[in-house]
């Protein structure tokens, strides 16, 4: 920005947003496309954590489809301004969709839980037990 010397103070305005360059913004709140995702696997399941904050439960679509988990979210809030003689009327957009291909004949589709606290997305994919791994077996020489 540029500040002129004259002595006057330079005082912002609403236009200063309308004329400054948009081409290069993000309009996330988090300045990025996609959240963070964690991906933790151990014997017994395994663990997606997605960094989602400023989102409800009701704007998650999850799914598994032929080992294809898919999370999507959608979310649209309007600052609503009453009065027709409004001079600004601002309204944000966020959607995602993130899907990550599980390994065939491991999910237990059945029993996967999602969960979602404090701006996390946590979902829980249980593993079958044939894919769970075994314990060593001693074999006794006769």
């Amino acid at each position: 920005m540029l500040v002129k010397t004259s002595g006057i103070p330079v005082i912002p305005t609403i236009f200063d947003d309308f004329f400054r360059d948009w081409s290069s913004s993000n309009f996330s709140r988090t300045n990025t496309t996609l959240p963070a995702v964690n991906i933790k696997e151990d014997d017994e399941q395994f663990v997606v954590k997605v960094a989602v904050p400023g989102m409800d439960k009701k704007d998650f679509n999850i799914n598994l489809d032929n080992n294809i988990l898919t999370i999507q979210s959608e979310k649209e809030v309007e600052n609503n301004d009453e009065s027709e003689n409004y001079t600004r009327k601002e309204y944000s957009y966020q959607s995602f969709r993130r899907s990550f291909t599980l390994p065939k004949n491991v999910v237990d589709s059945d029993k996967i839980e999602a969960n979602y606290v404090n701006g996390e997305l946590q979902i829980i994919i249980p593993k079958l037990e044939i894919a769970k791994p075994k314990p060593v077996k001693l074999i006794e020489v006769n």
